[in-house]
């Protein structure tokens, strides 16, 4: 079991960034934040803004989970990393969450979130970090972290548990789905293994590679 080491949300502010702003800036906030299903291209979180509808918010990517663990094997290279630092809505700690299997359930506080997917990194990740390269650099980790719809919504805050409720055992994880789409093509097909817990973008993208 893991818990929520912060609950973050972001404001738009401007940015080097296909919208010209971006919510990428998250800061940790005091209390219990309410978590719902989100509209078209909006974040689960209450008080957060997404800015980019095309990649992020909406129903399968309503919240961002990022590890503290994994925060800290960059810090070497970029110094002090804040939660929130990465985008996250949730630092978790104690919780393997590129390991996370896509279908997977936690119970976070009240809340039953379901992991869809990996993060892709962008320009504006790199903009709002300053690091030429970081695109590469991140994908080379290989540590991106999870998109999660929300099934049951409710109150999060920091300290809460995560409890893995239902882990599929199709084995398909966030991580074998970033190497697969990113760096390790060959991997693909075997992402269909994940049956309807693999998104239908990821879906089309597969098959439409392997024709």
């Amino acid at each position: 079991m893991g818990l929520v080491a912060s609950v973050n949300v972001g404001a738009a502010r401007p940015m080097l960034a296909a919208t010209g702003t971006s919510g990428i800036d998250k800061r940790p906030v005091p209390g219990p934040v309410h978590i719902a299903i989100p509209a078209d291209g909006a974040s689960g979180l209450a008080g957060d803004t997404v800015c980019d509808a095309r990649h992020h918010g909406g129903t399968d990517k309503a919240v961002y989970a990022y590890a503290r663990e994994d925060l800290d094997l960059f810090e070497p290279d970029l110094g002090p990393l804040h939660a929130g630092v990465f985008g996250e809505n949730l630092t978790t700690r104690g919780l393997e969450v590129t390991g996370a299997e896509l279908g997977e359930r936690w119970r976070v506080g009240g809340v039953l979130l379901q992991v869809t997917a990996p993060r892709i990194p962008c320009r504006t990740f790199a903009a709002w970090l300053e690091r030429d390269g970081w695109v590469r650099t991140f994908t080379a980790a290989g540590r991106p972290g999870a998109y999660l719809r929300v099934l049951e919504p409710g109150p999060v805050h920091a300290g809460d548990p995560v409890a893995v409720e239902r882990r599929p055992g199709h084995g398909v994880t966030v991580g074998d789905a970033f190497r697969a789409l990113l760096t390790e093509p060959a991997r693909l097909a075997g992402l269909l293994a994940a049956g309807d817990d693999l998104l239908p973008e990821i879906r089309e993208k597969v098959l439409r590679r392997a024709s």
